[in-house]
């Protein structure tokens, strides 16, 4: 691979085909390979313009004459937690936070599918085997971790305490990115989703990297109306990164 590939990649376009999120459209994504030597530096450039990573590959939404997906970060130097969030950090003080190397394990396998089951028994994930799970946990080609989190039943931490969450993210140069998340859905009080991210903040801090990047945020969709609420955010949109105005 030559610099001038790194500089200027191949790019594909998929085929159009029906959106997860807005009824009635379709959805078309823009992408490219992501290439060993060079993966992380393409995935760390392409992630401030707006692309996401799956697998070995780096996507961003260009369906025909529809903008509704916009790349949203958090500043985590900003960022303040809001009194409800502070609730939920309290309420999850009995758990702890390791980043472990991407290997599934049967363990996550079943946390998922619970998960799934119970949140997305009808999404396009629903049904995925234990090696469609390995495939998007191990095949990365950047730096990746499955982040977990276990209660604080004993010190040392036991290997054998439940899994509560666990938190599929990268970890490009200016920032920590939320590839996918899941969480086992009868611990309902505790407000998982909104944890992970405060603790992927935390965890931002803790590597001296000033964002966290939460993927898509979709205005009147329901599913994304949970990202809003971590403000202030910024939104990339015309060719920048700006603060969002809710």
């Amino acid at each position: 691979m030559t610099d001038q590939f790194i500089r200027f990649p191949r790019f594909y376009l998929t085929v159009p085909s029906a959106c997860p999120y807005l009824p009635g459209r379709l959805e078309q994504k823009i992408f490219t390979e992501l290439k060993e030597p060079h993966a992380q530096d393409l995935n760390d450039s392409l992630s401030k313009v707006g692309f996401r990573r799956s697998q070995k590959v780096a996507y961003k939404p260009a369906c025909d004459g529809c903008h509704a997906c916009i790349s949203v970060r958090i500043p985590v130097k900003d960022f303040e937690p809001n009194r409800t969030m502070r609730r939920v950090a309290r309420r999850n003080g009995d758990l702890i936070r390791t980043a472990v190397p991407p290997h599934a394990t049967l363990e996550q396998y079943e946390l998922l599918t619970r998960y799934l089951n119970s949140r997305h028994s009808n999404g396009g994930m629903a049904g995925m085997t234990a090696i469609d799970y390995a495939t998007m946990v191990e095949e990365t080609p950047v730096t990746t971790y499955l982040v977990e989190y276990r209660r604080r039943d004993l010190e040392p931490l036991n290997a054998g305490d439940p899994l509560i969450a666990t938190c599929l993210s990268d970890v490009l140069d200016d920032g920590v990115s939320m590839i996918y998340s899941f969480y086992d859905p009868s611990q309902t009080d505790r407000s998982l989703g909104t944890h992970m991210i405060l603790s992927h903040i935390d965890w931002a801090r803790k590597l001296g990297l000033p964002y966290v990047y939460l993927g898509y945020w979709i205005a009147g969709s329901e599913k994304m109306a949970y990202k809003a609420k971590f403000q202030p955010l910024e939104m990339y949109a015309d060719d920048a990164w700006r603060k969002m105005k809710i």
